[in-house]
C-alpha cells in the first residue's frame, strides 16, 4: 500500500476559506484527514477547476454565485478525503504499539469463521474473509487456504467475527469519590481523573475500534491522543473527540466543567472547540433552552452534531429545538416530573418521569412519535444502572464483575468499587422497575422506527469499565429483548449511520474498513460469548487482546 502524505498546512486552504468566509467543520476536518490512495481524483479535480474558472467568470456579475460555488467546492473537496485516516500499515505503527500487534502482515485471511455481519442479519456459517490494506476484499465459503508469502492465515473454526464496536457513550475518565460513605455521600469536589494511557488501550482490547467521547475535561488532551492514535504513536481506537460539557448554571459538584453564563457563551464555546477539531458536543444537566439552542444552531453551523445528558430540558424540549442525540436511554426526561419549572432541572431528576412513562401510553407513543419525526437518536447505557443492582439480581446468575474487570483495575479503584459494592443497601428499592422500564421504552422506540445508539457510560462507578462495559452493553441491550444480532447490529452499524460513516465501519462487507473483532464462541445464541475476545483489527492490523490487557493490569484509575 502507498503511503499517504497527511495534510498539516492549513495556509494551504486559509484563502479558500478567506474568500467565502465559511469556517465549517468540513474545512477544519480537511486538515486533519489523509487523502485516499484509491479514488477517481481526475475526474473530481477537473470538475473542480472547471468550477473555479466558472466562478471566476461570474465574479464580476455576482459575488453571492462566488460565494455559493465556493461551498459547493468545500464539500467536493471534502469528498476526496477520508476521517480517520486511511489505514495504518504495522511499518507505520511506533514500537509501543507494535508490541501488541499478533497479526502484521498487509493482507490476513481469517478461515472459516461465523460472521455476524452487524446488519442484523442471520449468521453466516463457516466463510472466509480476507483482508488487504486495511479493506476486507473477499468473503467466500470456508475452505483451507495454502501458506502465502506476506500473508496471514488464520485457522478460526470455532470463532465468531463481528464489526468493530462503535461505542458512542464513552470517556476517557475515571471518577472518583472523595471520603465515599457506608450510605453512598461522599465529599466535594468531585474530579475526573484523566485515563489517556489506560482506557483507549480497554476499548481497544475488547472490540470497540471507533469511540465518541461524549464528553470532556481536558479537551486539548483528548485531541492530541486522537492525533497520537491516528498516527500510530499510541495504541487505540478511532476517536470522535466531543468537546468540553455545555453545562448551565447550577448545582453542579464537578469543578472541571465551565459553567455557561447563556447564549452567547454556548455559541462561543462551540464555535472555539469547532475550530480546534472537536468532531461532537454535549449538552449537559443544567444546560438552558436558549443556551441550547444557540448550541446546536453553532454546532450545525459547522456539519457537526450534538447530543445531550439532560434534566433542565425536556426530551421534547430538545427535539424541538433541534439536539441531534438524547443520552442515557429514557432516564433523564423530567416532562412528568411534579414541580418541574422551565430550564430548571427538578428534583426527581426525571425518576418520577420514567416510572410513569409507560410503554404503550398516550404520553409514551407521543414522545417517541416526537423524537423520530425530528430524527432524534437515543443512546442506550445500561450498565450504569444495572450495576446499581443487587449482587445476586442479573438475569443470568452470575457476579456483577468477571475476573478481568477486577484485574484491570487500580487498588484504590478496586478498593472503592468493593466497598460501594458490599455496603448495605435500602431494603425498598426501585432500580431493578427503572431498569425495565426504561429497556422497554428503548424497545418500544426501536420498533416504533427510532434509531438506537450504544454506549456504556464506562467511568468506573460500579465496576463499569472502558471495553467491558461495551460487552456487558451489548448482554444488557438483549435482556431488553434484542435479538442478539440487534443487539450488536444497535452496538455497531447504527453508530455508524448515526456518525454518517455507514460505508466504511459499523458491519462486515467487502469494501469496507476491516475493523473486526475475533470472538471465540457464537454470540448469536450464547450474547456472554461477546466477552471472549482474542484479536482485535483495527485497519487490517490485529491487536492481541491479552497483550493490551496485561498492559494495564491495575491501572485504570491510577493513569
Amino acid at each position: 500500500m502507498r503511503k499517504v502524505k497527511k495534510i498539516g498546512n492549513s495556509q494551504i486552504f486559509e484563502p479558500f476559506i478567506n474568500q467565502s468566509g465559511f469556517r465549517s467543520g468540513l474545512v477544519r476536518d480537511l486538515l486533519d484527514c489523509h487523502v485516499p490512495t484509491k479514488t477517481n481524483l481526475a475526474h473530481d479535480v477537473t470538475l473542480a477547476r472547471h468550477l473555479a474558472a466558472a466562478d471566476a467568470g461570474r465574479a464580476a456579475k455576482s459575488r453571492r454565485c462566488r460565494i455559493g460555488t465556493t461551498l459547493f467546492l468545500v464539500c467536493l473537496v471534502a469528498r476526496l478525503f477520508t476521517c480517520p485516516a486511511s489505514a495504518q500499515t504495522v511499518g507505520a505503527l511506533s514500537p509501543q504499539v507494535r508490541k501488541y500487534v499478533s497479526a502484521s502482515t498487509s493482507k490476513v485471511i481469517l478461515e472459516h469463521v461465523q460472521i455476524i455481519d452487524g446488519t442484523g442479519a442471520p449468521p453466516l456459517a463457516d466463510r472466509n474473509i480476507s483482508i488487504e490494506d486495511g479493506k476486507i476484499t473477499a468473503i467466500l465459503p470456508g475452505a483451507d487456504q495454502s501458506p502465502a508469502e506476506g500473508t496471514t492465515i488464520l485457522n478460526l473454526r470455532g470463532y465468531s467475527v463481528i464489526p468493530g464496536i462503535v461505542g458512542m457513550h464513552e470517556h476517557l475518565f475515571y471518577i472518583p469519590f472523595p471520603n465515599l460513605a457506608a450510605d453512598g455521600s461522599f465529599e466535594r469536589p468531585i474530579l475526573f481523573h484523566q485515563m489517556s494511557y489506560s482506557a483507549p488501550r480497554l476499548y481497544l482490547a475488547n472490540g470497540v475500534t471507533t469511540a465518541r467521547t461524549a464528553g470532556s475535561v481536558d479537551t486539548y488532551t483528548d485531541l492530541r491522543l486522537k492525533e497520537a492514535i491516528e498516527k500510530g504513536v499510541l495504541p487505540g481506537p478511532h476517536l470522535d473527540v466531543t468537546g468540553p460539557y455545555l453545562e448551565g448554571a447550577g448545582n453542579n459538584a464537578n469543578l472541571q466543567m465551565h459553567q455557561l453564563t447563556g447564549p452567547e457563551d454556548a455559541r462561543e464555546t462551540v464555535s472555539y472547540w469547532a475550530d480546534r477539531g472537536v468532531t461532537s458536543f454535549k449538552a449537559y444537566t443544567h444546560i438552558t433552552r436558549d443556551e441550547m439552542t444557540a448550541a446546536v444552531k453553532e454546532a450545525h453551523k459547522h456539519g457537526l452534531k450534538i447530543t445531550g445528558h439532560l434534566c433542565s430540558v425536556t426530551y421534547t424540549e430538545a427535539a424541538e429545538i433541534g439536539i441531534d442525540n438524547i443520552e442515557h436511554g429514557f432516564r433523564a426526561n423530567t416532562e412528568l416530573d411534579p414541580g418541574k419549572k422551565p430550564d430548571t432541572c427538578s428534583d426527581s431528576g426525571g425518576d418520577y418521569t420514567l416510572e410513569h412513562m409507560i410503554p404503550g401510553s398516550p404520553e409514551a407513543n407521543r414522545l417517541i412519535a416526537v423524537l423520530i419525526s425530528h430524527h432524534v437518536a437515543i443512546t442506550s447505557t445500561l450498565p450504569g444502572a444495572a450495576a446499581n443492582l443487587a449482587a445476586d439480581a442479573t438475569a443470568d446468575a452470575r457476579p456483577l464483575l468477571r475476573p478481568a474487570v477486577l484485574e484491570a483495575m487500580a487498588p484504590s479503584a478496586r478498593e472503592a468499587y468493593l466497598y460501594s459494592r458490599n455496603r448495605a443497601r435500602p431494603t425498598q428499592s426501585n432500580v431493578a422497575q427503572q431498569l425495565r422500564r426504561d429497556m422497554d421504552l428503548q424497545h418500544a422506540f426501536v420498533a416504533a422506527g427510532g434509531l438506537l445508539l450504544a454506549g456504556p457510560d464506562a467511568v468506573g462507578i460500579g465496576g463499569n469499565l472502558p471495553g467491558f462495559g461495551d460487552q456487558r452493553q451489548i448482554e444488557l441491550l438483549v435482556e431488553a429483548g434484542f435479538s442478539p444480532v440487534q443487539a450488536i447490529r444497535i452496538s455497531t452499524l447504527n453508530g455508524a449511520i448515526y456518525m454518517g460513516r455507514q460505508d466504511q465501519i459499523g458491519s462486515i462487507a467487502v469494501g469496507k474498513n476491516a475493523d473486526l473483532v475475533v470472538i471465540k464462541g457464537d454470540p448469536s445464541t450464547r450474547i456472554q460469548d461477546v466477552e471472549n475476545v482474542e484479536i482485535v483489527f483495527k485497519d487490517g492490523v490485529g491487536y492481541d487482546t491479552r497483550k493490551l490487557l496485561d498492559s494495564v493490569k491495575g491501572h485504570y484509575g491510577e493513569y
